[in-house]
């Protein structure tokens, strides 16, 4: 997996996850100050272990983690047509 299939990637978890903040705001209050979000994706084993790495090398530096386990938000296919004039 390239550096940049783990950024698209996490993007993706990073996104689901901030609409799931904004419909449950009181989970903001659970994050420790100056922590690391890290994401471990259940359904995406190599991304998990990528994530996974994050996390104990943030640990390893004494910095607090924030760990969120989810599943991998699925496209969503738009309804677009585009008409010309």
């Amino acid at each position: 997996m390239t550096k940049d299939d783990i950024v698209r990637k996490n993007l993706d978890l990073h996104e689901e996850w901030m609409k799931y903040v904004f419909e449950n705001q009181d989970v903001l209050d659970r994050i420790p100050k100056n922590a690391v979000l890290v994401i471990l994706p259940e359904d995406d084993e190599e991304l998990y272990r990528e994530n996974y790495k994050v996390l104990e090398e943030s640990k390893g530096k004494g910095i607090p983690v924030f760990v969120v386990r989810m599943k991998t938000p699925r496209p969503q296919i738009s309804n677009i047509e585009v008409i010309a004039a």
